[in-house]
């Protein structure tokens, strides 16, 4: 017997026969494994009806056998009939309850508590395995593999080698093909990990420029709830080997790219298993509790006493022989939401010893939060030299720079004091200009120092302090590794000087801002140029317009810049349109004479009182 395909118009249509041929070779690869159970396919039926002297006769006994045998149901069929529904939406109705009762069936054995739980679930994955490419049967197998604890090696190779079967198997059985396949895992990992970094410089570089609503407002159970955090904790579940596959494409990555939002996933990653009490991970990650303790001092953003004294116990408590323990534990310390909360401690500290005219050296606390703050700036060399040992502090950043930025804090509050005296008591001592030699060498040297540096702009930017901002800003233009013109500093500095607004109506305080710190790296630097447009998108309206006009001249990008650069320029130039048009343009007043006559009025002096009107 022979046949042609053919098309709409009745003629030969090529590629319509090879596509039914490959329908046709596809189903035949679905229904391969029916004889393997001892259950008839099309193959059968077609012998039958090929050798067969009455194929209706044949037809009848081939359902007979693999229709539903039950006696009972033979009767009832004609009913079906009558109403004219067919025999094959009878029997997929009848075959998809039965489906979800078997699946159901399986979660409830692998949930009891019977020993042979399962062996009876490996010999339902034996019998149904082979049909594992079956649409209709793969749910069940891969209900079956999904509650297996340790699925045969056998039929974990077959799903990994067949991109169909791995696609759709649940993240239970990919974890048990992960922990034997780093290669495989990484391929998963990886873009998660880089939908990651593309988040935390997108929050860096929003157009929400405000201190209220910074890169570091989230709290940390907030950033835990992030799909990149919950993907990954999933993907790892209880699995302690892949925990510490993921821990070491974190630490290779930071090595790789200096970047410091992967020691902020290192630290999210341990408390998003801690929230969901995974005790095989966190009972033997040896930062667990250090990491805890620091995640409440984060979430209030201070390190108060008491906990303080817990995590130098931690520190103190590394036993000889686990030193590679402080590589982990520089890197969560190397997260720039511990890093703030540290610095902000610091400050915090330094304003109390202030006050009690007490010196840094002699505060146990201080010296523990420099401690800490020492060991996270570290991080990157401790891993890199594979020397696990801290870092030792520069004690001249505790006998030479505090005291010169402390001297700097009690010459603004000396000027502050004299400003309120009466006039008469006034001195004729004017704002100094100039800061101490100390404080200029340690920005440049000692990045301990320099971060506190540059937390303390902040803080005189949070009191309104425009005098001590335009002596310290130029002081900012050469320091430690460019730690002044990082992405979080310029992201927190932007947000701060919001809080000056209406001092950017002055051309010297504009020049020191932008012609004396920004201005200086900003044609190097893409970074520092779009920070700038993003601060003058807030505050155009605020600077000087014979300013403006020659900053926006200064900041227009050059051919080879980034599409987000250029955008930004756009969008800056229309909101300056904008801001044009709706300005109110001075009209000349209507005249308000209401037709009345002038009235002389005498210019000699009287001595009698006038008559008001």
């Amino acid at each position: 017997m022979s046949f042609q395909i053919r098309g709409s118009g009745g003629k030969f249509n090529p590629s319509f026969q090879k596509s039914h041929i490959s329908k046709l070779l596809l189903i035949r690869k679905m229904f391969a494994g029916l004889p393997e159970l001892g259950i008839s396919n099309g193959d059968d039926l077609k012998e039958t009806l090929t050798n067969c002297p009455d194929p209706l006769k044949a037809i009848d006994q081939f359902q007979m056998e693999n229709g539903i045998l039950l006696p009972t149901l033979q009767s009832a069929l004609p009913f079906l009939d009558l109403h004219g529904t067919p025999r094959l939406e009878f029997h997929q109705s009848v075959f998809d309850e039965l489906r979800e009762n078997l699946m159901e069936r399986v979660a409830v054995i692998a949930e009891g508590k019977e020993a042979d739980r399962y062996s009876k679930l490996e010999e339902l994955l034996e019998k149904s395995f082979p049909l594992v490419k079956m649409p209709s049967i793969q749910p069940v197998v891969m209900q079956v593999l999904k509650h297996l604890p340790k699925v045969p090696e056998k039929k974990l190779k077959i799903v990994m080698a067949d991109k169909e079967l791995y696609k759709v198997c649940a993240v239970e059985v990919k974890r048990q093909i992960w922990q034997d396949n780093q290669a495989l895992f990484g391929d998963e990992v990886s873009p998660l990990l880089k939908q990651y970094i593309v988040e935390k410089e997108a929050a860096l570089f929003s157009n929400d420029v405000s201190v209220l609503h910074s890169f570091f407002s989230p709290s940390p159970k907030t950033r835990r709830q992030g799909e990149v955090v919950l993907k990954l904790t999933q993907m790892i579940g209880k699995n302690v080997k892949l925990y510490d596959m993921v821990l070491q494409f974190l630490r290779t990555l930071f090595l790789r790219t200096r970047n410091v939002h992967y020691c902020t996933l290192r630290a999210e990653l341990l408390m998003s298993l801690h929230d969901l009490d995974i005790t095989e991970i966190c009972s033997v990650d040896p930062c667990h509790k250090f990491t805890w303790c620091l995640d409440a001092c984060i979430r209030e953003k201070f390190v108060d006493g008491k906990r303080a004294r817990e995590l130098q116990g931690f520190l103190d408590g590394v036993k000889k022989g686990q030193e590679q323990v402080l590589g982990d534990l520089s890197m969560i310390l190397c997260d720039p939401f511990a890093c703030n909360t540290l610095v902000l401690s610091i400050m915090r500290n330094l304003q109390e010893l202030l006050s009690q005219d007490a010196l840094p050296r002699d505060s146990p606390d201080l010296m523990l939060l420099l401690r800490m703050l020492s060991l996270g700036q570290g991080a990157w060399d401790m891993i890199d030299s594979q020397v696990f040992k801290e870092p030792r502090l520069d004690l001249e950043v505790v006998t030479r720079f505090l005291p010169a930025m402390m001297s700097v804090v009690v010459d603004d509050n000396i000027f502050t004091v004299e400003q309120k005296l009466p006039s008469e008591e006034k001195s004729s001592q004017v704002y100094p200009t100039l800061l101490p030699d100390a404080f200029y060498r340690y920005l440049q040297e000692n990045r301990v120092a320099c971060e506190m540096g540059l937390y303390y702009i902040f803080h005189i930017a949070k009191l309104r302090n425009k005098n001590a901002l335009q002596r310290l800003l130029p002081s900012l233009v050469d320091t430690y590794n460019d730690m002044a013109f990082g992405d979080i500093f310029l992201h927190l500095l932007t947000g701060h000087l919001t809080l000056l607004s209406d001092e950017f109506g002055s051309e010297d305080f504009c020049s020191v801002v932008f012609d004396n710190f920004l201005l200086t790296s900003f044609s190097s630097k893409e970074n520092v140029h779009r920070h700038i447009l993003r601060m003058l998108l807030h505050l155009h309206h605020k600077v000087a317009p014979s300013y403006m006009e020659s900053l926006i001249k200064t900041l227009e990008p050059p051919k080879q810049s980034s599409e987000q650069l250029k955008e930004l320029y756009t969008k800056l130039m229309e909101k300056l349109e904008a801001h044009k048009k709706s300005s109110p343009v001075l009209e000349e007043k209507p005249s308000l004479d209401l037709g009345l006559h002038a009235v002389t009025v005498s210019t000699t002096t009287s001595s009698a009182p006038t008559t008001p009107f």
